[in-house]
């Protein structure tokens, strides 16, 4: 768990893309297994830039996707108020699953079918971004990869064994768009990532056949 992300030099981030990519670190040329499941969840601040490094885009493209969770609502707003001065702040926080559980888990959903159409949806939204107008780079195969997995995980959690065309489109752009980048124009104006790929979501019809159980 990386808290800030942005805050880390650029040679600390650097060493994070040996073991977000292969689940494993080296020392003095010696490689380390980090173990099964492994995953990297990291936190940065969108705001205050003073002091903080842009994270490179080969690490950007290393993760599975990117959320904003905003402001709580008012009824979460009153829950932290009502109990964040008396909640005790324990460090002992018990395990609600185990790291075998997660791997069969994620096993499972590896496992849950991706009609061809499916396939080429995808590979038509990843392959629009690469023309889209405002993007001077685009999503590369690992971000299709990414979209696969997350759908396949999608679709187990909601109980299905297929994957289908809505699936792919509410994953996109938490999968895809912090992996674009646009133009320096297009950034100076103020154009946002996630509104370049709702755009080209938009314009890429999905498949008419929907994947069947």
């Amino acid at each position: 768990l990386a808290d800030e992300i942005n805050r880390a030099s650029p040679k600390t981030q650097s060493a994070l893309l040996e073991v977000m990519e292969e689940s494993r670190v080296t020392v003095d040329g010696q490689s380390y297994s980090v173990g099964n499941p492994f995953m990297v969840i990291a936190t940065q601040n969108p705001i205050e830039q003073a002091g903080t490094y842009r994270l490179p885009e080969a690490q950007l493209d290393r993760f599975l996707m990117k959320t904003t969770l905003g402001y709580p609502d008012h009824e979460a707003t009153m829950r932290i108020l009502v109990t964040g001065g008396s909640r005790p702040r324990s460090t002992a926080l018990p395990a609600v699953i185990s790291g075998q559980q997660v791997a069969e888990m994620a096993q499972l959903a590896g496992s849950v079918h991706i009609e061809a159409s499916v396939f080429d949806y995808i590979a038509r939204l990843v392959e629009a971004t690469r023309s889209a107008d405002d993007v001077r780079l685009g999503v590369s195969v690992r971000g299709a990869l990414a979209l696969v997995r997350a759908s396949r995980v999608w679709a187990a959690a909601v109980g299905r064994h297929f994957v289908t065309p809505d699936d792919v489109k509410i994953l996109a752009i938490p999968c895809l768009a912090h992996r674009l980048i646009l133009d320096p124009e297009a950034e100076f104006s103020g154009l946002q990532a996630v509104d370049v790929m709702a755009k080209v979501i938009g314009q890429v019809p999905p498949p008419t056949e929907r994947a069947e159980s």
